[in-house]
């Protein structure tokens, strides 16, 4: 017994000594944060492509970096010039057509030229591209899909080839749109102190997403210029997409070696960083110069391609119709007979006739008006 008591007492003290240790320990670590982390460089960054097929426009948009501790938005590049030229041939202007965005209209070029980008800023700085060839992209064969049971998701696919064998380096990108319904129909809204008939149908809406990833594939490895069932996205049943109509828009392009490697640099910067195993971040540039200051970083890649497009639109009917809490009454006029009710439309919208003709139904907004989910009710063309 005595021996049991002199154990304890010296289980006790070893356990104190580790406390007090890992006390001081942990009073010496001290946040880190390297200076390339905080900087206050505001270095320009270049997205877009020249559409050089002449079948839809080229845009470009013109942002700024930030540190990753702001959480502002990043500031836009406004009041900017920007034109391709074309070797020893004609120039390009770009005019801005919204904050940032920068755009040049679909007409003929000359697929054998080599084209670069000239960009001067408001503020009088001037960026230069190297000239670039125009990469020709085959055609899309198809884009299938198949359902994951197991990730209980769809599953889109590419199919494509060149039977020139010239391609080898790919990328893509996709427009995904899908129809979704609020749970309860809104017929009636509140105009002044009056109740009235609801003109726009905000029941049926159509949400919108463009493609996060950086999307590559290459061939060069291969004896033929195949890519066969490349898998493009993934759509989880739990998103309620494809609950009632799902359409994706796949655009590729063709890429040079050149690109391709910066595109392949960038991704894995950006997207494989989840382990001490993985590609550690670094700054990825491209082939942008500003013109007086090399110490000025540009950050984008300027090519030149055409570009080719194919939607699939399905109806699978996967998900769960959208669930809310049971709709209240709310009487139309309240007090006397010539005062009428002081409705609450902040939170709560109108849905339809109730049981009596003094009253009507009411739920929350995001239960009767589809645009909360973040949709439009505009239906789109091809739809």
């Amino acid at each position: 017994m005595k021996n049991v008591g002199l154990y304890s007492r010296i289980g006790a003290a070893i356990l104190m000594v580790f406390v007090t240790l890992l006390f001081f320990l942990d009073s010496c670590i001290e946040p880190f944060s390297p200076p390339e982390v905080n900087s206050d460089e505001n270095y320009l960054v270049v997205d877009g492509f020249f559409n050089a097929s002449g079948s839809d426009t080229s845009r470009f948009e013109l942002r700024r970096t930030q540190n990753v501790n702001q959480t502002a938005q990043p500031t836009i590049e406004t009041g900017a010039s920007i034109a391709v030229e074309e070797e020893g041939g004609a120039t390009y202007p770009f005019t801005e057509s919204g904050t940032g965005m920068y755009v040049l209209p679909p007409r003929p070029y000359n697929m054998a030229g080599k084209y670069r980008i000239r960009i001067k800023t408001e503020s009088g700085q001037e960026y230069l591209s190297e000239f670039v060839t125009v990469s020709r992209t085959p055609a899309i064969d198809s884009v299938t899909y198949k359902m994951d049971e197991l990730q209980n998701a769809m599953v889109f696919y590419v199919n494509t080839h060149d039977a020139a064998n010239r391609t080898q380096f790919y990328r893509w990108k996709f427009d995904e749109t899908w129809e979704y319904h609020a749970t309860y129909y809104s017929a009636l809204e509140v105009k002044g102190s009056e109740v009235v008939i609801r003109k726009e149908n905000i029941n049926k809406c159509w949400g919108n997403k463009k493609s996060g990833s950086i999307l590559l594939g290459s061939t060069v490895r291969l004896s033929d210029d195949i890519i066969k069932n490349l898998p493009l996205n993934r759509v989880p049943v739990s998103t309620n997409k494809l609950f009632i109509k799902y359409s994706m828009l796949v655009k590729q392009y063709g890429l040079s070696r050149e690109a391709f490697e910066y595109w392949t640099d960038l991704a894995k910067t950006t997207q494989a960083t989840g382990s001490l195993f993985d590609p550690q971040p670094s700054q990825v540039t491209g082939n942008i110069k500003n013109t007086a200051n090399v110490k000025d970083l540009v950050f984008g890649y300027f090519s030149a391609s055409t570009e080719e497009t194919k939607r699939i639109t399905i109806e699978p009917k996967l998900g769960l119709f959208p669930r809310c809490t049971e709709p209240d009454t709310l009487p139309i006029r309240c007090g006397r007979a010539e005062e009428p009710c002081a409705f609450n439309t902040t939170k709560m919208l109108l849905t339809y006739w109730g049981f009596r003709a003094d009253s009507v139904l009411v739920a929350s907004s995001n239960c009767t008006d589809c645009r909360e989910g973040g949709g439009t009710t505009q239906k789109p063309s091809y739809w």
